[in-house]
């Protein structure tokens, strides 16, 4: 069997157009990503310099702890999450609530990530799904050069064009998605160094409480 007059076939019987309709299916997975990312961190936004400053007053007071953790559990933010669950089972030991916190911020994080892994994988391998795209209107471009009777430079031109259309479509959508991927991971980063932060702060308090 010769492999090469077998991808050949392959590459006529198909040509590029398969190629474009999976990059197009794979745009479309990346705006969905990306949208459903930055809704989902809306609901986690807010000012930590405020929160920190509002829960440490709070645990400088005279309020109890349970009034504290019922404050941090009606905020949104993530690092409001981890107080309320430490302030909470802080009352029990520092031990349960270092556990409970440390619980919390991996099962957020594991929520923060999703889809990012997506996002990496389509912006490390579309401009090569749309290169391989390319190379296969190449190939169909060549070989009916071969077969047509006065083939000019005209012809050869548009050809080629027709087919690096492949290559722009995979790097119009690897671009967005390795920008967002950086992005989120940056935000998902902060987000668990203000959690750890924040967590120290609980434990501080509730270990010179003790």
């Amino acid at each position: 069997m010769n492999l090469t007059q077998e991808f050949l076939k392959f590459a006529l019987a198909t040509g590029p157009q398969w190629v474009m309709y999976l990059l197009i299916f794979c745009s479309i997975v990346n705006v969905a990503i990306i949208i459903d990312r930055i809704l989902f961190f809306q609901k986690m936004k807010g000012d930590f310099s405020d929160f920190i400053r509002n829960l440490s007053d709070r645990l400088n007071s005279s309020e109890p702890l349970d009034k504290t953790s019922a404050w941090c559990s009606g905020q949104k933010m993530l690092e409001a999450s981890v107080a309320a669950v430490g302030l909470e089972r802080g009352m029990d030991n520092i031990k349960a609530a270092e556990e409970s916190m440390h619980a919390t911020m991996i099962a957020a994080k594991m929520r923060l990530e999703k889809g990012t892994v997506v996002l990496g994988t389509l912006g490390s391998n579309t401009p090569f799904i749309g290169l391989f795209g390319t190379i296969i209107g190449i190939i169909e471009a060549f070989h009916a050069l071969s077969t047509a009777a006065n083939p000019g430079p005209e012809v050869i031109m548009a050809s080629i064009s027709e087919a690096l259309v492949a290559t722009a479509l995979g790097l119009l959508v690897a671009i967005p998605a390795v920008i967002s991927y950086n992005f989120f991971n940056r935000a998902i980063k902060k987000k668990m160094a203000n959690s750890d932060a924040t967590a120290r702060i609980v434990l501080t308090h509730i270990g010179t409480k003790r």
